[in-house]
């Protein structure tokens, strides 16, 4: 059994759109690109959400919000796996956030060489789709990204005190796992 994605007002863009998309707005001097594409991703993750329940539903899953972590975990990475985002791998870092990790993440773009994480666009839909399974205002940050030079892109997700915490801590050098470390 399929649900129709279209329906649940989902969107197909292959990885060339939206690496033109980055690097278009990359190029604009007004360096609003990340919050533009944050605030986008903030406004697709309710259809996301969505079309996950729906997705479940026809797998024959309990609704997400009801699935212990393990399961959770494993349907998460199956269902952004075929939407084409590539894979996904959750953790737990210091008891305090959620990591999320892929070495295919489809918005990272190794060749752009970028000082900074780049996945805005994913940062801004992860945290409000897992902040609907949470039923809790969640932030998200890329720490790790493929398009920097590393193996893989990772996301932390936490409260937005925790992620706050970790951003003051990169401003002052201080990596994120040592942040959280001094948090715990």
């Amino acid at each position: 059994m399929s649900i129709d994605l279209a329906g649940a007002g989902m969107v197909g863009l292959t990885r060339e759109t939206l690496a033109t998309l980055h690097a278009r707005l990359f190029q604009d001097p007004s360096g609003q690109a990340a919050a533009f594409l944050q605030e986008a991703g903030y406004a697709g993750g309710h259809a996301l959400h969505q079309a996950f329940a729906g997705w479940c539903t026809a797998q024959g899953l309990t609704v997400p919000e009801e699935m212990g972590g393990p399961e959770f975990g494993q349907r998460s990475a199956e269902f952004f796996s075929q939407l084409g985002w590539g894979s996904l791998t959750s953790g737990m870092l210091h008891d305090s956030v959620m990591t999320l990790d892929s070495e295919d993440w489809a918005e990272a773009n190794p060749a752009t060489g970028m000082q900074y994480p780049g996945c805005y666009l994913s940062a801004g839909l992860l945290a409000d789709f897992f902040g609907r399974i949470a039923n809790a205002q969640l932030a998200v940050m890329e720490v790790e990204c493929r398009s920097m030079g590393h193996a893989r892109c990772r996301f932390i997700v936490g409260s937005a005190e925790t992620i706050q915490h970790v951003y003051d801590g990169f401003a002052q050098g201080i990596d994120y796992d040592s942040s959280l470390a001094q948090m715990a």
